[in-house]
């Protein structure tokens, strides 16, 4: 029997949180999309690395190996973490958009004039832009799933734009916008029945939801630590058939094979640190709530009270925006519906502009976005530009008091 998560426990690991707000309350972090706030264990293991073993990887001295200990431990615990079983299928860069545009380059080789790459109006531009640049490359055309009035992506609509001509499909496992969570399975299924590739962003989704490779049945799936309290540090997962059949753009000596392949120049060993840092947090907290020993079982519960505590954050703040007059939720709005989407809930106002709405709740403390948020397609689709929306990203550090002052707040201002 799992535990409800102890969000007053989770609050005690990550300094950031205690930064002064208003009234005597601690500022509220509903800028989660954005980047999430980070444990102390984390900064530990990064002081620790570049203090302790500095060094660069592939020596036979005593730092050098501690290096490549750490990068061998963060492979393992990162295939832990998306579900994969070879640690060599994990590769880590700067950041997703660079690994994106990394292996879209060296996918297009492989591209023929004609052919075709398939996108959606409901993804963060990270995971358009390096598509449609690489197919314009290629002399590729390239096709949009569309979405529904309510933002979440037209499955029967992807059926008839994924054809026996697609080269590869890149979709969100969740929109980083609507926080709606996309039927990524369905999607990867139509893509290897037509014969094409599947490229996953799970950005959006990793800190909220369990990641899977093997039930996503995907080809690809990338992740940025800093989403799920980690530091600044791209995470790219591949197969590793294809990983070793596609040639990279590397140096001469870098490695042929493995996951060194991939990854270009000297590695950010101290990101790495961070990442392996964040996976073990999140660990921890599974064998809180679950008792489990085991990295995976103990993730598989450290997700299950995430999402059972984001559910009914969510939950309350869809009800609440629902009761102020002139707020138009953007996506899924009813509570009901909590399952289908993340904790991230975008609004637009009849008479008040986004930026307006997230000035004035960053005078009260309260930090969130406005904007497009890089989702430019689902943006345009929606009729949403040029100003947008306000984004309220919650995390599993949020908690229902911060729900209820930050709609207190919402009442007082859109009134």
């Amino acid at each position: 029997m799992l535990r409800p998560l102890d969000v007053t426990a989770v609050r005690r690991e990550f300094p950031g949180l205690s930064r002064p707000g208003t009234a005597g309350h601690p500022a509220i972090f509903f800028d989660g999309p954005a980047g999430s706030q980070v444990p102390q264990r984390v900064a530990d293991a990064m002081t620790h690395w570049i203090l302790h073993e500095n060094a660069n990887h592939g020596g036979a001295f005593a730092t050098s190996r501690a290096t490549d200990d750490l990068v061998q431990r963060a492979r393992t615990a990162f295939a832990d973490f998306v579900g994969a079983e070879d640690p060599q299928e994990v590769v880590f860069g700067a950041n997703m958009t660079t690994l994106t545009f990394h292996l879209s380059r060296a996918l297009a080789r492989t591209w023929r004039a004609g052919e075709e790459v398939v996108v959606t109006d409901s993804d963060h531009d990270a995971n358009v832009t390096p598509w449609v640049r690489a197919a314009k490359e290629a002399g590729c055309h390239v096709r949009t799933i569309g979405v529904r009035p309510d933002g979440s992506l037209d499955v029967r609509h992807a059926e008839t734009k994924i054809g026996d001509r697609t080269r590869l499909v890149a979709v969100g496992f969740a929109s980083n916008l609507s926080g709606t969570i996309h039927p990524v399975t369905r999607i990867a299924e139509i893509a290897r029945q037509r014969g094409a590739l599947c490229f996953v962003d799970a950005v959006h989704s990793a800190p909220h939801l369990r990641t899977d490779v093997r039930r996503l049945s995907c080809d690809f799936l990338v992740c940025s630590a800093y989403k799920f309290f980690g530091p600044h540090l791209g995470v790219l997962w591949g197969r590793r058939a294809l990983l070793e059949e596609i040639e990279a753009d590397k140096v001469r000596t870098s490695p042929v094979h493995g996951a060194d392949k991939w990854e270009t120049g000297t590695g950010n060993f101290e990101g790495i640190a961070g990442g392996l840092a964040a996976i073990e947090y999140l660990a921890r907290l599974g064998r809180t709530v679950g008792g489990a020993e085991d990295r995976r079982a103990a993730l598989d519960a450290a997700f299950h009270a995430i999402e059972q505590h984001e559910r009914e954050l969510c939950a309350r703040l869809l009800a609440g925006l629902a009761s102020i007059d002139g707020v138009r939720i953007v996506g899924l709005a009813d509570p009901e519906r909590v399952r289908e989407r993340c904790p991230t809930v975008s609004f637009t106002h009849r008479t008040h502009a986004p930026q307006w709405i997230a000035e004035r709740l960053a005078e009260r403390h309260v930090q969130c976005w406005a904007g497009n948020s890089y989702a430019l397609a689902l943006t345009t689709a929606l009729g949403l530009e040029p100003n947008g929306v306000l984004r309220l990203g919650m995390l599993h550090y949020a908690t229902a008091d911060e729900v209820e002052r930050v709609l207190a707040e919402l009442r007082t201002l859109l009134r």
